[in-house]
């Protein structure tokens, strides 16, 4: 090929040249813009997925605010039925309190009169003790705050004669119900309650000189007279009732005006702890048939009511603990030992440590050496430095 032809070429492949150079532009921007339309939706689908999703994340964040005010309601709706619940079972207490369940034990007048001349007849006698118990108290060794669980007034024990943990609670000073915790930590736990079993007494029991002795509950019944109650606790049966054989009774602690008898356990068995018109100034003591409820023996003592806020029996020893009005200290200040081997000269004056007011209950424990005592609404535990009544 000559280079005239060459010549005559070179425009053709130009024009051919840009032709392709053309269609190559023409196909990127078509790419272009069709990556662009995409792009684009992608944006639209993303913006649109956000705002789907900021909304559904308000709806929650709404429903979430709107569940915790429902439950906030419905917490504060719990704690009102809670407390108008208590209040309930209080006035239906207080209900059932003022229409006692009619009596079963008819009093036998005849009987009563034998029972209060065979007491009379041994009436300040010395004792012969049962056991070789000479201990008697020394000091106060500690003192444990519970908790304060009930009425200001009330009374708390274990059972004086058995092994068992239970805690029964008398809240108050006249009803038909007492409350059972299985074991001293449930008690202490709990503060409602609710959360105890409950014992319904076929009577309405007044003031606090009950106690728990050998898996039965000794309590005392006003009607008109006086009467003990032995109640089963295991079958919640009545097993025996007795009219207490002293005539005229009146309270016998001067500070704890609702308390007529106080039934009492030591080493040597059951104590009833009463006074009377006969002689309003002292404290009388008798000691009781734990199987029959009769009265063994009768004393009067030395002790007097006057200032008198609680009473207990060690080893056949009657100890008073006396306060004043205007609640302080309270102390062991009258000793009364039934078999007369400690004078009141030679007993030591126990003080309590000072608390809130004045004990309305004080029970001691003869297993654990230890006083439940009921103070202001608290209940405590008063742990006891026991000695020798010869060392004293």
């Amino acid at each position: 090929m000559g280079p005239w032809r060459c010549l005559l070429l070179l425009p053709l492949l130009a024009v051919a040249l840009r032709a392709q150079q053309q269609q190559f532009m023409e196909y990127v921007e078509r790419r272009l813009t069709l990556l662009e339309e995409r792009i684009s939706q992608w944006y639209e689908q993303s913006s649109r997925y956000s705002s789907e999703l900021r909304d559904f994340k308000n709806q929650v964040l709404g429903m979430l605010e709107t569940a915790e005010k429902e439950r906030e309601a419905m917490r504060a709706e719990a704690e009102g039925a809670a407390v108008r619940m208590e209040r309930l079972e209080r006035e239906v207490d207080y209900l059932e309190t003022q229409n006692p369940a009619p009596p079963c034990v008819e009093v036998d007048e005849t009987l009563m009169e034998k029972q209060v001349a065979s007491a009379k007849q041994r009436k300040n006698e010395k004792y012969t003790k049962l056991t070789d118990c000479s201990d008697t108290i020394g000091s106060v060794r500690a003192m444990k705050i519970l908790k304060r669980f009930g009425s200001t007034s009330g009374l708390w024990t274990k059972d004086a004669a058995g092994t068992a943990e239970k805690i029964y609670v008398f809240d108050g000073t006249a009803n038909d119900t007492v409350y059972v915790f299985p074991r001293m930590r449930e008690f202490t736990l709990f503060s409602a309650s609710r959360k105890a079993a409950r014992i319904k007494l076929p009577y309405p029991w007044v003031g606090t000189g009950h106690l728990v002795y050998d898996g039965h509950l000794y309590y005392i019944r006003q009607q008109g007279s006086f009467q003990v109650i032995k109640f089963n606790l295991a079958n919640k049966t009545v097993v025996d009732s007795s009219v207490f054989p002293a005539e005229e009774q009146i309270p016998v602690f001067g500070l704890s005006p609702f308390t007529y008898i106080e039934v009492a356990a030591d080493e040597e068995g059951l104590w009833a702890i009463y006074a009377t018109k006969e002689d309003e100034k002292n404290i009388c003591l008798a000691k009781l048939d734990p199987t029959s409820l009769d009265i063994e023996q009768m004393w009067d003592t030395p002790c007097p009511r006057e200032n008198a806020e609680g009473a207990f029996v060690v080893c056949g020893a009657l100890h008073v603990v006396y306060n004043t009005r205007l609640p302080s200290r309270s102390r062991v200040q009258c000793v009364f030992d039934v078999s007369g081997t400690l004078s009141p000269e030679d007993a030591s004056l126990v003080y309590f440590p000072k608390r809130y007011g004045s004990h309305s209950s004080m029970k001691y424990s003869p297993r654990e050496r230890q006083i439940y005592a009921w103070d202001d609404g608290y209940q405590i535990i008063y742990r006891m430095e026991m000695k020798k009544k010869l060392e004293v």
